[in-house]
């Protein structure tokens, strides 16, 4: 196959507001997004949508493929910002990865994928997110699952009994600023958690239909505590998300739900903690089902490593992690991490010592530093290789927390 790069016929360029409608018009042919759907979600019409994205012109950076001038190829990077273990990292959102299936098979996505990972460095963003419609594929590229899905189904007799609250709840628009501002102490609070701006939530909100409602648990001092975003449709209670600060919170958001009894016979609903509610209910016979979410990829292993919070720093601990990364070729190699005055100091080397060696490809190192998965499953697993007396104290470098991931973009 002859490298697109090489061949006059394929042009790579941003594109502009000016590439509206080609834009629109790819991603309509790849998601195969119809008339029905987009009034389902809440849109008049295509061109209603095509207006909605121009913004993401300004906001972000639109890369396309062009053969003899026709759009073949695009992908989008967001400029964002997530949590990862109480530090805020710049992310690169990768999205809108699309191709006409005519092009397909000459490496157009791979090409500005590369271009794209290059794009986010220069640009400092040393991390990046996607939702993934091929796991398979964007393993290739260096992207791991990092969070799961959980969902649950509840029936009207299983949900939990009235708890004594101080507080109450109300119904409140799907754009309250109380219900922002919930969020935002709770992505300072939790490791990788999407830190939402204006752009966010519009993302956020983006395919939800017109019926969804909220509701916001305030304290008796009326500090707003904990809100959840649902609809409810065909007897069913359909739970988007559930977010508190504390117990109280929990617990009053769970009364409100409880009191549509009578209303619904089921409530369903997502949770992105990383861990199952059963336990919580009296009733703990629930339906829960897990699978993988979000995918991400180191995109600088250098620069992510020296801004990592890593714990229990000790002046006396190295490593050097051998990186395998045929996607972003400035990743390949070896990295020296060491520790001085608790601060880590990374740092790409030529030579290393055997007994401290780490090796992995940069798609398990990202979700063994996210906190995915731990070390000693992953030594377990064989998916590094590793002397086994560092197993201990690279567990104890990396906080053992999940990332928490709700977006979709």
């Amino acid at each position: 196959m002859k490298e697109i790069t090489r061949d006059k016929n394929y042009t790579f360029r941003q594109l502009n507001q000016n590439d509206v409608e080609e834009f629109n018009d790819l991603l309509s042919y790849a998601f195969q997004v119809t008339s029905s759907e987009l009034k389902d979600s809440g849109w008049e019409d295509k061109d209603d949508i095509k207006r909605s994205k121009r913004p993401i012109f300004e906001f972000s950076y639109v890369l396309g493929c062009f053969y003899k001038g026709k759009l073949a190829s695009q992908i989008v990077i967001y400029p964002m910002e997530v949590n990862i273990q109480g530090e805020i990292f710049q992310m690169g959102g990768l999205t809108g990865v699309t191709t006409y299936p005519e092009y397909m098979g000459h490496g157009l996505s791979h090409a500005l994928i590369k271009k794209g990972l290059k794009y986010m460095r220069e640009n400092g963003q040393t991390i990046s997110f996607l939702y993934p419609y091929s796991i398979p594929y964007y393993r290739k590229q260096g992207w791991e699952i990092v969070s799961d899905q959980m969902t649950f189904s509840i029936k009207d007799t299983q949900l939990p009994h009235k708890r004594p609250v101080e507080g109450m709840i109300e119904r409140v628009d799907i754009n309250d600023e109380d219900m922002k501002n919930i969020y935002k102490y709770f992505a300072m609070q939790h490791h990788g958690a999407l830190i939402r701006g204006e752009f966010e939530w519009q993302e956020y909100w983006r395919w939800d239909s017109d019926d969804m409602m909220a509701a916001v648990y305030y304290s008796k001092e009326e500090k707003p505590l904990g809100y959840v975003i649902y609809f409810i449709e065909n007897d069913i209670m359909h739970i988007k998300e559930i977010i508190y600060l504390n117990s109280e919170a929990k617990n009053g958001i769970w009364n409100f739900i409880s009191a549509h009894y009578s209303m619904v016979t089921e409530v369903r609903g997502y949770n992105y903690t990383g861990d199952t509610i059963a336990f919580q209910f009296d009733d703990s016979e629930i339906k829960e089902t897990i699978e993988p979410y979000i995918m991400a990829r180191i995109v600088d292993v250098e620069a992510f490593m020296n801004q990592y919070p890593f714990q229990n720093c000790d002046n006396n601990s190295k490593f050097y992690f051998m990186v395998h990364d045929s996607t972003a070729p400035w990743n390949e190699g070896i990295f020296y991490l060491h520790f001085e005055d608790d601060e880590a100091i990374c740092e790409k080397v030529e030579e290393y010592e055997e007994s401290y060696l780490v090796e992995l490809d940069v798609s398990i190192l990202t979700a063994m530093m996210l906190g995915y998965k731990r070390p000693t499953y992953l030594y377990n697993n064989e998916y590094i290789k590793v002397d086994y007396y560092l197993l201990k104290p690279l567990e104890m470098l990396i906080d053992a927390k999940k990332p928490y991931f709700s977006d979709y973009f």
